[in-house]
């Protein structure tokens, strides 16, 4: 098992930065890819970026290239998303997500484990 905890969200004005920050508990040595997903109201869950733990082999969804960076620290467990340049459209319910095995890492129900989310609003 594992468990994932959010923090970082919040309300920024559109050009700004935030960074959320997923803490990882449990099996984390066996945590094959982590990602962060979002969630916007009255649409599906989509990926915004993936890493690979062992080799730290990143994925972005194109809307997020050159403004987000996914990072981690496998000795403090965690998983950061730096996001700058923020727009109003990257306004949603920000959520981390962990799998234990090999996976198809874009795919939000590829994932078994998945923290609560935290809120991310950009205003205009």
């Amino acid at each position: 098992q594992v468990q994932l905890v959010e923090s970082g969200g919040g309300l920024v004005q559109a050009g700004g930065s935030l960074r959320l920050s997923c803490a990882a508990s449990g099996r984390t040595g066996s945590i094959y890819v982590m990602g962060w997903f979002r969630q916007a109201p009255g649409k599906e869950r989509e990926v915004v970026a993936t890493i690979r733990m062992t080799t730290g082999t990143t994925y972005y969804v194109d809307s997020v290239k050159g403004r987000f960076t996914i990072s981690r620290d496998n000795a403090k467990n965690t998983v950061d998303l730096q996001m700058n340049s923020l727009k109003p459209e990257d306004t949603a319910v920000y959520y981390c997500a962990a799998s234990l095995r090999y996976i198809r890492a874009t795919m939000p129900g590829n994932y078994a484990y998945w923290g609560q989310g935290t809120q991310v609003n950009v205003s205009s």
